[in-house]
């Protein structure tokens, strides 16, 4: 019979762990994810071809699944990292009344908005307001709703598409820190969604509101929408871009499993339904392993 671990045994492992977080605290974020921009774009065969080669190696990137499945034929290794995929590798849920997943990836969390705040691990959870840039009435639209957290691996597909079919009214970008979004991280930077930079998607839909949030993290060299590009603003502060309405009235309608944005390296993204808007399907737990374009909800 298999013996537990021992406190002794697991020593090395949790100082491990507290040393990683900690570093992260003295990290210059933003100049690493500059250096990772600048790096991951050149262009030279020899540096392009040894990242992708290293990557696909490491973390077993099935390349069949890739529109363009020869390595060597990416501009660089950005261009390999947000490769798109066969239409047919990733299969869009059809039916009217399930909601689509945004992303490959890990469920890290899902559940209900209680108290206006969000569960992210184990002793921690966040504020919804503080989440979504301090924003009170975009706050009230989910207040007592549903959230869902997917948490995207390097070797995951990156670009995120609609879980559902909806109308853009604004779009938010929230400056903030660059941690590592990953398990060991989650369990140990308290309110670790809601201080890394982020960049909000409101939409209107058929059931109501719903809010795709794209976050950011350590080596996240840029953030992406299909609608405004790369989202960087140089200032440091909270921007809000409206649409479909003045002064900048463009209108953006996405249907359910259309591309909406994408992530220059791998991060988290974040889906807020409304009260009573969605039931996640019952399989739909913490460490599930995700496919974009599978149906995680049902509409109610």
């Amino acid at each position: 019979m298999k013996q537990s671990a021992t406190p002794h045994n697991n020593a090395p492992l949790k100082i491990a762990a507290t040393l990683f977080v900690g570093l992260q605290y003295l990290l210059p974020h933003h100049l690493l994810s500059w250096l990772m921009h600048a790096v991951t774009r050149i262009e030279a065969r020899g540096v392009k071809e040894t990242l992708i080669r290293r990557v696909i190696d490491w973390y077993q990137v099935d390349m069949q699944e890739a529109l363009e499945s020869d390595p060597t034929k990416y501009r660089s290794f950005n261009d390999f990292f947000t490769r798109a995929l066969h239409p047919e590798a990733r299969p869009i849920t059809q039916e009217s009344h399930l909601l689509a997943c945004p992303a490959d990836g890990t469920l890290s969390q899902a559940g209900d908005i209680k108290d206006g705040r969000l569960f992210q691990a184990k002793g921690h959870d966040y504020s919804l307001l503080e989440l979504l840039g301090g924003d009170p009435e975009m706050s009230r639209l989910f207040k007592d709703g549903g959230f869902a957290t997917i948490y995207l691996s390097p070797r995951d597909y990156h670009r995120v598409h609609m879980p559902y079919g909806g109308r853009l009214k604004k779009m938010v970008h929230v400056p903030g820190r660059l941690f590592s979004v990953n398990e060991t991280t989650c369990q140990r930077v308290p309110r670790l969604f809601a201080r890394n930079e982020r960049v909000i998607c409101l939409f209107d839909t058929d059931i109501g509101p719903m809010a795709v949030i794209l976050v950011g993290a350590i080596f996240v060299s840029s953030i992406e929408t299909v609608w405004a590009g790369a989202v960087t603003p140089a200032r440091q502060s909270v921007r809000t871009w409206r649409y479909g309405q003045q002064p900048e009235p463009t209108t953006v309608a996405l249907k359910k499993g259309e591309e909406m944005g994408r992530f220059n390296m791998g991060s988290t993204v974040i889906l807020l339904f409304g009260r009573d808007a969605v039931d996640w399907i019952d399989d739909f737990s913490a460490g599930s392993t995700l496919k974009m374009g599978e149906a995680v909800a049902t509409i109610t």
